[in-house]
């Protein structure tokens, strides 16, 4: 099954600075296929440039997919508040994809695909 969509709004949830940083290694993928990026970190201004968001809350509109870069304990926390907002599908990277966080993205009515979304799009992490 393809985690791709045709959507092309994305809200990078755990979007870094750092750009060794996986979290802003996917800002840029997404950027560089033409998608509408939302970065999302509660410490930063901007990312690549980009306004970034304290929360998936303050996000100017409703994105088609949420990719996520949190821990799992961090990422039980925000699920709420992803369902609350709305996605058509939610990203969960390697490492985030825990059964704990599985189940509760699942009992929320969240639409999960356990991937690589740098991958997803058709990039190498290795090459940004």
């Amino acid at each position: 099954m393809s985690a791709r969509t045709d959507s092309k709004t994305v809200a990078v949830i755990g979007a870094n600075a750092d750009r060794n940083r996986f979290g802003n290694k996917a800002v840029r993928a997404f950027a560089s296929k033409g998608y509408t990026v939302y970065p999302v970190h509660p410490d930063l201004a901007e990312v690549e440039g980009m306004k970034c968001y304290p929360s998936i809350e303050q996000v100017p509109s409703r994105p088609c997919v949420v990719s996520v870069y949190l821990s799992p304990p961090r990422l039980l926390n925000v699920l709420p508040q992803i369902a609350g907002r709305g996605c058509d599908e939610l990203w969960l990277n390697p490492g985030t994809d825990t059964p704990d966080v599985v189940a509760t993205a699942e009992r929320l009515g969240l639409k999960t695909f356990q991937t690589c979304s740098i991958l997803a799009v058709g990039l190498s992490p290795f090459d940004l």
